[in-house]
């Protein structure tokens, strides 16, 4: 049997190991998770340059394996993160605040790693009689990606409490039908009853308007006052205190996605085009992708807003004092709001 000094030796050099080993304990799977849109593009650049993968193995980390996911609104990533299916998930603002409410100051708690992009999502109708949100009427049916979570179903809810007073915040929320960007779109572009109007993404918002029947009753830019922050990315601090080296790899590779995004808009235009299988052409998506209200940032913009609204009507349980207050400090030296 071995002295006790002996085990003492051992136990003191794991625990050095583990200290001078920047891959100890780290996990090899990355699981990430995003939404059907635009809004995503430094994902679809990491994935296709396997940008993960280069800067963790350039920080200890040779083999990662990248897995990534595609959800239709917050509520399906949200649970996937806390059911512990993915590690990142991203997507609309109300859902990070969302999380970040509900997971507050537990070991799991949510914050943003960083945004991904500010750019407007647009309310369409093909009914010509619909000009406003007032013109609504009960028997209409306006598409979500997700009914009362999605960054959609809440600016329409900011919308609302414009128009009607901040009682009737949810005065158009039983209008409101969960359906994806692509099937919102088929619908509204068919016609008939089924839908009256989609709140949508890019690009599927400027694929209605391309059918002259279809007109814009509303811009998210003109409910938030000017450019807001449209796609963010979060993780639990758990995942984040846990692999500090992967996490960083992360980090740096969104950043590296971002310039190259910004580099060359229209090459980036053509990776979403090949990741996402669609049928639009390299003009349409490469005009998007570059639009006057379109930035591709990691700074948060307008956030509070929604933190704002969302604490006032009741909806989230706890108000931040700050966008710092739900994003980790990797981002906290930008100009954010």
């Amino acid at each position: 049997m071995p002295s006790k000094g002996i085990v003492r030796a051992i136990v003191a050099g794991v625990a050095l190991l583990g200290l001078f080993s920047p891959a100890f304990a780290e996990t090899s799977e990355i699981r990430l998770a995003r939404q059907f849109s635009m809004g995503y593009l430094q994902l679809n650049v990491m994935e296709h340059d396997k940008l993960i993968e280069k800067h963790a193995k350039a920080l200890g980390l040779p083999d990662v394996k990248v897995s990534w996911f595609t959800f239709n609104g917050p509520t399906a990533v949200n649970e996937a993160l806390i059911s512990g299916n993915i590690d990142i998930g991203s997507g609309g603002v109300p859902g990070l605040l969302s999380l970040w409410a509900r997971s507050k100051g537990t070991p799991q708690e949510v914050r943003g790693i960083s945004a991904l992009s500010s750019q407007p999502f647009l309310l369409n109708s093909r009914d010509p009689a619909i000009k406003s949100i007032t013109d609504f009427k009960d028997s209409d049916r306006i598409a979500v990606p997700a009914v009362r979570s999605s960054v959609q179903a809440i600016t329409l809810q900011m919308a609302a409490a414009k128009a009607y007073g901040v009682k009737d915040f949810a005065k158009l929320d039983p209008l409101t039908v969960s359906m994806t960007p692509p099937d919102a779109t088929i619908a509204l572009l068919k016609g008939g009853a089924q839908i009256s109007a989609a709140f949508s993404v890019p690009p599927f918002q400027y694929q209605q308007l391309e059918d002259p029947g279809v007109h814009t009753v509303l811009n998210s830019f003109d409910v938030m006052g000017g450019s807001h922050t449209f796609t963010a990315v979060w993780a639990p601090a758990k995942f984040r205190n846990q692999n500090p080296v992967l996490y960083k790899a992360f980090v740096a590779a969104l950043k590296e996605a971002t310039e190259i995004v910004n580099k060359d808009k229209r090459a980036a235009a053509a990776l979403w085009i090949e990741n996402s299988k669609s049928k639009l052409s390299l003009d349409m998506v490469a005009k998007i992708v570059t639009g006057p209200q379109v930035k591709w940032t990691l700074v948060p913009e307008n956030t509070m807003k929604y933190a704002d609204f969302m604490s006032g009507v009741g909806t989230l349980k706890a108000r931040p004092a700050s966008w710092k207050d739900y994003f980790f400090p990797e981002i906290h030296d930008a100009n954010g709001s």
